[in-house]
């Protein structure tokens, strides 16, 4: 995954929000992570991103294609995906920390006694 970085403290001078553009190769998965306190908005621009959550019982795979919006609330585990063989995804993130918080996680599943995100 390649990221642009556009609006943020570094390039404007924002005290908040931070955004840019993310290319995601063919084939390709993140691992299962989550963004700590960040709140995330995603708006596809081409490809057909794949984003996997769990909700409790079992794993939810949002698919989505240019011109749909995914919000990733704080601390969520997730994945995403490009399950296309060819052609890469590119999506328009925005978040409400200017750190880019990445926490690795043994899985989706919530911990015991953790309400899903």
């Amino acid at each position: 995954m390649r990221r642009y970085e556009a609006i943020s403290g570094r390039t404007v001078g924002s005290a908040v929000l931070w955004t840019g553009e993310t290319h995601v190769a063919p084939a390709t998965s993140s691992g299962d992570h989550h963004h700590g306190e960040a709140e995330t908005s995603i708006y596809v621009v081409s490809g057909r991103p794949e984003f996997v959550f769990h909700d409790g019982t079992d794993e939810v795979v949002v698919r989505t294609g240019p011109g749909d919006h995914v919000f990733v609330p704080p601390w969520l585990p997730h994945r995403e995906v490009n399950p296309d063989p060819d052609d890469p995804a590119v999506v328009v993130i925005s978040r409400s920390t200017q750190e880019g918080i990445v926490v690795a996680v043994p899985s989706l599943r919530p911990a015991d006694g953790a309400a899903p995100g």
